[in-house]
């Protein structure tokens, strides 16, 4: 008799998603990092008591670290508990580091966090290689997405008729 395996999307959880990244940057290119925490940190992660608002991750001296992601204290922690704001380390392969090392600093580039999910019963980070938008490629891609609603809506209507 053979066990159902779950699929691997069964096997990632979303805790959070940083959705303003999409309206302030343009996405070059994703990573999937792992990210070093504390046990209170994972507990409050399980409770899906994080923001990514504001985060961006960089690198120093060959190692990636994420900044301005506020992970709640675990409530039902003791005196023991987390910093919520505290800067946590990155873990990529080395070959990752240097290019993004290179990219960053050559073009200007930004490291952004673009959602935080359990992988595998791991913590994990999607990092975005990211360029950003100026005032008016904003308001070109919010008319775009305006204009992309107003058309599913008359197709909606034709349907119905």
């Amino acid at each position: 008799m053979t066990k159902n395996k779950p699929s691997t999307a069964e096997k990632t959880r979303l805790i959070c998603q940083n959705k303003k990244a999409y309206h302030d940057y343009d996405i070059l290119e994703k990573f999937e990092a792992g990210i070093v925490l504390l046990g209170t940190e994972v507990k409050s992660l399980r409770e899906g008591r994080a923001n990514l608002k504001d985060s961006y991750a960089r690198v120093r001296k060959g190692e990636v670290f994420l900044q301005g992601l506020h992970i709640s204290p675990y409530t039902h922690a003791s005196y023991n508990n987390h910093e919520p704001e505290r800067v946590r380390k990155l873990l990529l392969h080395a070959h990752e580091i240097k290019r993004l090392t290179g990219k960053t600093q050559e073009r200007g580039l930004a490291l952004i966090p673009l959602k935080l999910y359990f992988s595998k019963g791991k913590v994990k980070v999607e990092l975005a290689l990211a360029q950003g938008k100026k005032l008016y490629d904003k308001r070109e891609s919010i008319k775009r997405k305006e204009e992309n609603r107003e058309l599913d809506r008359l197709r909606k209507r034709r349907r119905q008729e």
